[in-house]
C-alpha cells in the first residue's frame, strides 16, 4: 500500500516500477502545501493553481533526476519556487503590482478565525488586507522565506534545502524580512472599528 511508504520510497517505486500511483500519492500528500506556497508568493489564485500544477508536471518529468540528496518535500518546494519565479518573469510584473488587487481569494493564505461580531470581522479583514499588502510589497527573496517559515511553518533546514541557500542566509533573510514587514506595518495604523 503506497500510503505506508515514505516520500522517498514512493519516488523510488515510481521510477523503478514505473508506478503512476506512487507519484499520485506524492501529489496527494503535497498538493495543498505546494499550492499554498505558490499562492503566498504569487498572491493570485489562478496563477498559484497553474504554478502548483506545473510543479508536479515538472517533478514527474524529472523523477529520474531526483538523486535523494534532499527530501522530496524540499525538492518539490524548490521546483514550486522556480515555477513562481518563472510565472512572475513571464508577466514582467513587480510584486508591488499586486497591492491594488483586492481579490478575496488572496486572503486564504492569511486565515483568521471567524467571529460573530460584524465589527470584529471587519477589523480582522482590514488587518488581513494590510498584512497581505505589506508581505506582497517585500522583495521576492524575503517574501518567499517569510511565506515558507511563517505561513507554511517549514523549518529553517527545509527552507535552506528547498531554496538551495545556506542556513545562515535563510535566517538572515527571515530576520531582514520580518524587520521590513514590521516597519511597513508600523507605518500603517489600523483603526479599531
Amino acid at each position: 500500500m503506497t500510503t505506508d511508504l515514505t516520500d522517498e520510497q514512493l519516488v523510488e517505486q515510481a521510477i523503478e516500477a514505473n508506478d503512476p500511483n506512487a507519484f499520485g500519492e506524492i501529489v496527494k500528500r503535497w498538493e495543498r502545501k505546494i499550492f499554498a506556497l505558490c499562492f503566498g508568493i504569487l498572491s493570485r489564485e489562478e496563477e498559484a493553481k497553474d504554478a502548483a500544477q506545473e510543479t508536479f508536471i515538472a517533478a514527474f518529468r524529472n523523477l529520474s533526476n531526483f538523486r535523494g540528496e534532499s527530501k522530496v518535500s524540499s525538492w518539490l518546494h524548490r521546483i514550486a519556487v522556480n515555477q513562481c519565479l518563472t510565472t512572475m518573469r513571464r508577466k514582467k510584473s513587480r510584486s508591488e503590482s499586486y497591492l491594488d488587487d483586492e481579490d478575496d481569494s488572496a486572503e486564504k493564505i492569511f486565515v483568521a478565525p471567524s467571529s460573530k461580531m460584524p465589527s470584529r470581522t471587519a477589523e480582522q479583514n482590514e488587518r488581513l488586507a494590510i498584512v497581505r499588502q505589506a508581505v506582497n510589497a517585500l522583495p521576492m527573496d524575503l517574501r518567499q522565506i517569510i511565506v515558507m517559515k511563517e505561513f507554511e511553518e517549514m523549518t529553517f533546514q527545509e527552507i535552506s534545502d528547498a531554496l538551495e541557500v545556506p542556513l545562515s542566509t535563510v535566517k538572515s533573510r527571515l530576520y531582514t524580512g520580518l524587520k521590513q514587514l514590521k516597519m511597513k506595518l508600523e507605518r500603517t495604523p489600523i483603526e479599531i472599528v
